[in-house]
């Protein structure tokens, strides 16, 4: 590891990661706002204890209106998909994305990820195939508020934020808090990484290079996608 990269990891692996996560004020300003609808996990799965994916997708279309965010034609196309990574835990580790555009011979992808309220995207990290370098990304809050965690020196109070299925595997404990207009950059390649939405859920729009699920790694043992 060269010096330049183990700085970077002291001081997190997410450029703009500087502001606290505790005590915030936007968290404040979040809860002035009117509330989502608020659900059950076992609103979202059928007697086969599988995911019903009509009913999460109506939790993201109502987190649009909610947001004012468009609901465009292609929202209500397959190409609009829903996961809880076979946790069975879809309102603590779960997601909702499309991908515009993944485009592995020009090496660049654009992706729209929806979290509801305290829903997070599992750890993970990218690593290098024969087929391509690590992924390397950027984030643009559009809406909500959104956790990034990365690896680094941790952040006080980041246990508090990592949910009870994530507390005994993730490593990334160098937390950020981003809203509406702000960018967050994964600065080193293959480190770990995660995000959770705030009390109002995020949209968050993802620019990387090309995402090769063959290059997916995940800190949980027991995620299935």
């Amino acid at each position: 590891m060269s010096d330049m990269t183990r700085r970077r990891l002291l001081r997190g692996v997410l450029v703009g990661a500087s502001v606290p996560i505790i005590g915030a004020a936007r968290g404040a300003a979040e809860e002035a706002r009117p509330t989502l609808k608020k659900y059950k996990n076992e609103d979202f799965y059928g007697p086969d204890g599988k995911l019903d994916a009509a009913k999460a997708k109506a939790a993201y279309y109502e987190l649009m209106e909610f947001h004012r965010f468009p609901i465009m034609p292609v929202l209500k196309t397959d190409q609009f998909w829903v996961l809880d990574f076979g946790l069975g835990k879809f309102l603590e580790v779960g997601m909702a994305g499309i991908f515009y555009i993944n485009d592995k011979r020009d090496d660049y992808l654009l992706h729209d990820i929806w979290l509801l309220p305290g829903q997070m995207i599992p750890e993970h990290y990218h690593v290098k195939t024969p087929e391509v370098a690590p992924k390397m990304e950027a984030w643009l809050v559009r809406h909500g508020t959104d956790y990034f965690g990365s690896e680094g020196e941790p952040t006080p109070g980041a246990d508090d934020i990592i949910p009870p299925s994530h507390k005994d595997c993730a490593k990334a404990r160098h937390v950020v808090l981003k809203g509406p207009g702000e960018v967050v950059k994964l600065e080193v390649a293959e480190s770990r990484h995660w995000q959770k939405a705030g009390p109002q859920g995020a949209i968050v729009t993802e620019v990387a290079t090309y995402h090769d699920m063959a290059a997916l790694r995940f800190s949980h043992p027991q995620i299935k996608l």
